[in-house]
């Protein structure tokens, strides 16, 4: 199989878990820990590390809740200007909402949610009220001027003083969020700060799993998380601080060497004493080496995600939700690893069944599209768009089918199915697309197998596509997308309209 397990999330947690509890009680008072990237549905660490858990963080914190208060921070900005989180396709705060739910279903209880920058926006407030209907205490936590930079205005009554301090009782906090720059660090010193004013003990650490400090600059996985940043224009470099201070190599985030001499003034500052790590890699509590099995596959796997993101990249700037910097940025990023895009194996797969749909006079009004899926065991499926359904859809069922060891030519959708739905859509006025989708494909196909045994072999292996490579010739419908989210499919397209028309969903 060509996704061989790669990755042992067992042993990884359970020397993580140990890791942090060490930290926590290496020194006096209560230590808190900002928790970077995906606390749930960490579906990147996944993709490069086959056999990892994407929620295993929230294992983690279920072992450490009786020790653990947990306090969740999303900038008010965020919330106003309706940043969506690209993998659920949701705004922040909903994806807030949704890591309280999935916290609460996992009998772990917030202690508090944190707006941080804020400054009196509209939705920030509505959010506010929404968050205390429900009984969770808020805390509005307003940009200090001259963070990080300017120390002394920074550490005083007019700045960290400025934001309330959320009471906390346990010894270890944990500081979250839904995604990047929530002002999770900002919230920890704002704690120490006040802490501090208490004549209380506090120190500070970091969980972050990316990029992976004790592996070498240019290891795939670490260019895989540079190309997954691609858009803010960072860099993984050698954390000269570490180096320096005991002659190891480590691998640290461009971002955390420029702000690691602030961030030891700012501690010093507070604490009244010099600050007891030496570099950014002293702050950092990452064990995710630990679960390693099999180096080669995380190393592919790696590669196969630079490509992904490349094509993520490509689509945003051709639709205009991207730059044309950060494309640049992302190319740099894939010859650096000596990568093509036609390097993922379904590319070239889906571009040529999109042509030979065209010389065989297929397609759908002149339209010609192809879709490429790799199963487990590297076996290659594809499908072409018709009349009657879209590409990706003709590629699940022929996945299906193969699945299922039934013949090309059996069919999976019942006649009378396909004739309900297709004349339902064109009676919503969408005449000129009536062909299914993924998603309405998925859901004839499950009616259908109320009444067909083949249907229901086929509808029976597909949860065997979870983490399968697609690629598809075109730009999917918000239909496709949906389905192949659901299915745990990772796909990529290139950006070409499948459509004459300017709007099609």
């Amino acid at each position: 199989m060509y996704q061989s397990f790669a990755f042992d999330t067992h042993k990884y947690l359970e020397q993580q878990h140990k890791a942090i509890i060490s930290r926590a009680e290496q020194g006096d008072g209560r230590l808190y820990l900002e928790f970077g990237g995906k606390l749930v549905g960490d579906f990147h660490a996944a993709r490069v590390l086959p056999g990892y858990d994407p929620n295993v963080k929230i294992q983690l914190l279920r072992q450490l809740q009786e020790k653990a208060d947990i306090i969740i921070c999303i900038h008010a900005e965020a919330i106003e200007k309706k940043k969506i989180r690209a993998d659920f396709g949701i705004t922040y705060d909903k994806a807030a909402l949704k890591l309280i739910d999935d916290l609460r279903e996992n009998n772990i209880s917030v202690t508090a949610i944190v707006i941080t920058r804020y400054s009196g926006q509209t939705a920030a407030n509505t959010f506010q009220k929404r968050l205390k209907r429900h009984g969770l205490q808020v805390f509005l936590h307003r940009e200090i001027p001259g963070y990080p930079s300017h120390i002394e205005e920074v550490v005083s009554e007019e700045g960290f003083g400025r934001n309330p301090y959320i009471p906390v009782t346990r010894p270890l906090v944990v500081v979250t969020g839904p995604g990047p720059s929530s002002g999770k660090m900002a919230t920890c010193l704002n704690q120490i700060y006040h802490e501090s004013q208490q004549r209380h003990t506090a120190r500070y650490a970091k969980f972050e799993t990316f990029p992976v400090w004790n592996l070498p600059l240019n290891h795939p996985l670490n260019i895989a998380y540079e190309a997954a940043t691609a858009d803010l224009s960072d860099n993984n470099a050698i954390d000269n601080f570490h180096y320096d201070a005991y002659g190891v190599m480590a691998v640290n985030y461009n971002r955390d060497l420029q702000t690691f001499p602030l961030l030891q003034g700012l501690l010093s500052r507070i604490t009244g004493s010099n600050a007891k790590y030496q570099s950014p890699t002293d702050m950092g509590v990452n064990c995710i080496t630990s679960g390693f099995c099999d180096d080669k596959a995380i190393q592919q796997a790696a590669r196969e995600e630079i490509i992904r993101r490349f094509f993520q990249y490509y689509a945003a700037m051709q639709s205009g939700q991207g730059d044309e910097k950060t494309f640049e940025r992302i190319e740099e990023i894939l010859h650096k690893a000596n990568l093509r895009p036609e390097d993922r194996k379904v590319v070239k797969a889906a571009r040529q069944t999109a042509l030979d749909c065209e010389a065989a006079g297929k397609g759908d009004n002149g339209i010609y599209c192809g879709a490429a899926i790799r199963l487990r065991d590297g076996t290659i499926i594809t499908g072409k768009n018709s009349p009657l359904m879209h590409s990706a859809a003709s590629m699940i069922l022929n996945a299906g089918k193969h699945l299922a060891q039934l013949p090309d030519s059996q069919h999976l959708l019942l006649p009378e199915i396909m004739e309900s739905v297709a004349n339902f859509k064109n009676g919503l006025g969408t005449r000129k697309r009536v062909g299914l989708d993924l998603s309405e494909t998925l859901i004839a196909l499950v009616v259908s197998a109320s009444r067909d045994s083949y249907a229901k072999r086929a509808l029976d292996c597909l949860h065997l596509l979870e983490h399968c490579d697609v690629h598809l010739s075109h730009i999917p419908g918000g239909g496709d997308e949906a389905a192949l989210r659901h299915l745990g499919c990772s796909y990529t397209y290139d950006p070409i309209s499948p459509t004459r028309n300017l709007f099609f969903a």
